[in-house]
Parts: structure tokens; sequence; C-alpha cells
């Protein structure tokens, strides 16, 4: 028999004993009347399941907004590194940091009577590289440089630009600069980091004829002609002869610091590096007035010719270096300096590689720079030695030198340590 429960606006259907019991089983009637709930508090238990389920919903729904707007930014900001990532390595952006240095011991005595001798030990260069590239077509290029370790008042040293110019490929293998720039001529001035050269001291020969580091402001271009053959032509800044020091090339150099521009140089070389491990150079420079416009003991002009060329070549682990370099000043200089109307220098080096860290060589040199013709003013050197490099980026060097001076000048033998880095 079934019996109708009415609660509220609810209707309910309830079975009677028999139909509880045929549900039960044998569970006594106490017993299920303490384990059944009744209506209401069945009511009771649906409603809070629906508000939490309601309440579980409403929070699945804000995690799924925040899942989509965060998925949205991650995709945003994907997007623009992509775009940024993109567009700077279309433009080739980059800035590197380098440098190089050298620390260097000499102990040479000086054989000539009552001349001083060289025993010191001295940080002769410490320098920094910072390149930037642009584009891939527009880069720029410094080289800051602290000499002799301290520089100021009375100091032995000092701080100098060596390099700042900008470089454009104005065209496919052509070049072209605007700035300060290292000058296109003979080996070791455009390439001088102490890790690429033998020797403990770069060469007499090209700090003395050349002179080596030399730098100087304006424009220039190079590139390729043909296969294997280079070119550089340059537009800048001349040397500058004082009253006192006319005929010292070295000297003259103006660093690009308030120089005087009355009178501009042109220099222009062409390099063949057709065979593997071969470069040949030569290298004319025309000074149009390396007096700069001052009047001196009325002389009010000089021109200069330089004339150098050059040879490099490694087969294996055979090396070896030539260079010749002259100057051709108008005899007018000779009013002022006697002798220094030609200056001339030349080397040879051999080396060889023992092992990829040790590699020994040998060079004779011999510089001019009063060439009158007679022989006096010459002097020439011999230098052995050997380099150890720790990696291809760090050396090791010792030489020994054996000079030979004009009469009544310093000449100095003995031998020569040092370290030097780069990267």
């Amino acid at each position: 028999m079934k019996q109708k429960v009415t609660w509220g606006n609810w209707t309910k259907r309830s079975f009677g004993a028999m139909g509880v019991l045929g549900l039960t089983g044998a569970l006594p009637l106490t017993a299920l009347a303490q384990t059944t709930p009744s209506v209401e508090e069945m009511w009771r238990i649906i409603q809070k399941q629906q508000e939490e389920i309601r309440e579980l919903k409403s929070e699945l729904d804000e995690a799924e907004t925040k899942i989509e707007e965060t998925d949205v930014k991650v995709t945003a900001t994907a997007d623009t590194v992509e775009q940024v990532i993109s567009v700077e390595s279309a433009q080739g952006r980059d800035t590197v940091i380098g440098g190089y240095g050298e620390l260097h011991y000499n102990n040479l005595d000086n054989d000539l009577a009552g001349g001083d001798d060289k025993d010191m030990i001295d940080l002769h260069r410490f320098v920094i590289f910072l390149n930037h590239s642009f584009t891939d077509d527009v880069r720029f290029f410094s080289e800051l440089e602290v000499e002799h370790s301290l520089a100021g008042d009375g100091k032995p040293g000092e701080v100098e630009v060596e390099q700042a110019y900008l470089e454009w490929d104005f065209a496919e293998s052509h070049r072209a600069k605007a700035g300060l720039f290292l000058v296109p001529v003979g080996i070791l001035n455009e390439t001088h980091e102490p890790d690429t050269f033998f020797g403990v001291e770069r060469n007499n020969v090209e700090s003395k004829i050349i002179p080596s580091t030399w730098w100087e402001g304006g424009l220039g271009t190079s590139g390729e002609l043909a296969p294997g053959w280079g070119y550089d032509l340059a537009f800048h800044s001349g040397l500058y002869m004082k009253d006192g020091k006319v005929g010292n090339v070295r000297s003259a150099r103006q660093k690009v610091a308030e120089a005087k521009a009355d009178d501009y140089a042109t220099t222009g070389r062409i390099r063949y590096t057709g065979l593997p491990g071969l470069e040949v150079g030569l290298t004319l420079q025309l000074q149009n007035d390396v007096l700069q416009g001052e009047n001196i003991q009325g002389v009010s002009s000089i021109e200069g010719l330089l004339l150098e060329t050059h040879v490099a070549y490694q087969n294996g682990p055979f090396l070896l270096r030539a260079l010749y370099a002259q100057w051709d000043f108008d005899d007018e200089i000779e009013e002022l300096t006697p002798g220094a109307d030609k200056q001339k220098g030349w080397y040879v080096e051999p080396g060889y590689r023992i092992s990829p860290q040790w590699g020994v060589f040998a060079r004779y040199s011999l510089w001019d720079t009063e060439a009158g013709g007679n022989g006096d003013s010459e002097y020439n050197e011999t230098n052995v030695g050997v380099n150890y490099w720790l990696t291809e980026n760090a050396v090791l060097k010792a030489d020994y030198q054996v000079q030979d001076a004009p009469s009544g000048a310093s000449e100095f033998d003995g031998f020569n340590l040092g370290v030097g880095w780069s990267f």
C-alpha cells in the first residue's frame, strides 16, 4: 500500500513498510530509521551540493578565463620576441668588446761609451676594442689604448684613440669608411696584436720608416678588384714636421689631435692573395706638404712620397716575411736636415712553427733615417728568438738582439722577454 506524503509545494510517494523491507532486506526498522535521512534532510543535502556545484562551476569558469587570457598574453609576448629577434637578426645588430696587450722586459747593454743601458719592465700597451654592427652593411670600429701603463703630466705613457670610424658596404665586395683609421701600409700597421708576429718588440723598419702604429683621419675605400686582387684608397690628414724635427717621420704623426690640415695625404695599396698562404702588397703614399703650410727658415713646402712593398708567406710550418720601405722628400728638406731627403729600410724574417705551441724565427733588418749614401747613418740588427703560444691568442716571447749603430749613436745588445694576448 502506497501513502501520499505532502511537504511544501513538493508531493512525494513513500513506500509502505513492506516496500521498505523489500528494498532493505532483513535490516531492522530501528537501523533503517537511524541510517535513512528524512525528506527534509535529503532536500538540505541536495541544496548544499547544488550550491557547491555552482561555486565549483564558477571557479572553473574563472580559471578557464584566466588560462585563456594567459595564453593570449604568452602568444603575444612570443610573437613580439620573435619579431625583435627577427629584426635584430636581419639588421645584424651586434656589439663586440675585445682588446690586446703586451708586457715587455728589456735587458740591453749600450755599447756607446757613457751611454745608458736599457734595463726595464714595461706594460707597453693595453688596448680595448669596442665595435658595433648597426646593420649588415654599416659597422663601427674603435680602439682605445694606454701606452706604458701611466699617462699624465710628467708620466711616460699616453692615452690614445687609434681607431674610431664607420664602415659601409656600399656594393658587393666594396667598402667605404670615414673617421679615424689605420693607414693601409706594411704588414704590422693594421695587424699588430702581439700573438700575430715574432719578436718581443715590433721591428724597427715598421716602427721608424713606416712608422707603425700610424693612424689618420679621413675617408677611405677598399675591396676586391678581381679574385685574389684587393685594393685600398684613402684620403686623410698628413704628417706635420715641426722646426727642429724636420725629417723625423715618426715624430711627425699628428694622431688626429687638433691636427693641422692645411694639406692632406693620399694612400693607395694593391694586394695579391690569390695563392694559399701568400700576400704580396704594394703601397704608395703622397704627402702634399709635411710642413703643413708653415715657412721654416725660408722653406715653405716639402712634398714626400712613400713606397712600401712586402711579402708574407706561409707554407705548412714554414713562414717568411720580407718588407722594403722608402721615403723620398723634396730636395728642400736638405736645407733643414742634411741627408734626410731619402730614408729607407728593409728586413727579412724566416720562421718555423715546430708545433702549434712552439715557433722560432730569425730576422735581419736595416734602416736609415738620414740616408746620405755614405753609410754613416745606417743601423742594422739581427734578432733570433722563440714564441710559445699558450693558446692561439696568448703568447710568451723571448729573443736576443745584436745591433750595429752609426758612430756616436747608442747601440743595444741583449735579450728581451715578453707576454702578449688578444681577444
